[in-house]
């Protein structure tokens, strides 16, 4: 009788390529020529914002302020709902359970008094934005993510520094090792690494 033995390998699986540039017109044209070249699953890293390289890299708006705007008219909606609840309801909700609002008159004033309702229904509307907004964002950038392969080189340290940085990921449909490489060779890096996983 055979045994099947498997052996796991030490050597961690390859997560992408990264290339180091030195400035942020490098990082521009890096990014350029690898929207060109077709690739879908990269990323350019910067020490600090540079304008115009998410419309070099491709990135389409994002669905996020519809999204918001519509939680922000949800916030509004209940707002006003429950100001109407509270304030002047005067009927009785489905015939067996009783659930009554609170209608009655204080010094003349009307029952439907949309002007005294206004800053609560504001405030539930810029409640349920800046919620849904800090959730939302969370959620479609897929965080919190407690660790990334890059954190593992000890170059990419300097992204929050002085370095600009292109990483390709190997899951990329259009990635090669050798043709990705010698592409990323042509843009005159620093240096260029495979990531690790």
């Amino acid at each position: 009788m055979s045994q099947l033995v498997t052996q796991q390998s030490d050597h961690p699986r390859p997560w992408g390529i990264m290339a180091e540039f030195d400035t942020p017109a490098k990082i521009m044209q890096a990014a350029k020529h690898v929207h060109a070249a077709g690739y879908r699953h990269w990323d350019c890293h910067t020490p600090f914002p540079v304008h115009g390289l998410d419309k070099v890299m491709g990135i389409k708006p994002t669905i996020l302020p519809v999204m918001v705007f519509f939680a922000g008219l949800t916030g509004c909606t209940l707002g006003l709902i429950l100001q109407w609840f509270t304030n002047a309801s005067t009927f009785d909700m489905w015939l067996i359970v009783f659930v009554r609002g609170y209608d009655f008159l204080i010094s003349g004033k009307p029952m439907m008094s949309g002007p005294a309702w206004i800053p609560v229904i504001f405030e539930s509307t810029i409640l349920f934005a800046a919620v849904s907004t800090v959730a939302l964002m969370l959620l479609m950038n897929g965080l919190p993510r407690l660790y990334h392969p890059t954190l593992k080189n000890r170059k990419f340290l300097r992204a929050s520094e002085d370095r600009f940085f292109v990483v390709i990921e190997v899951r990329d449909p259009q990635f090669s090792q050798d043709q990705t490489e010698a592409m990323l060779k042509e843009l005159d890096p620093i240096s260029i690494e495979m990531l690790e996983d």
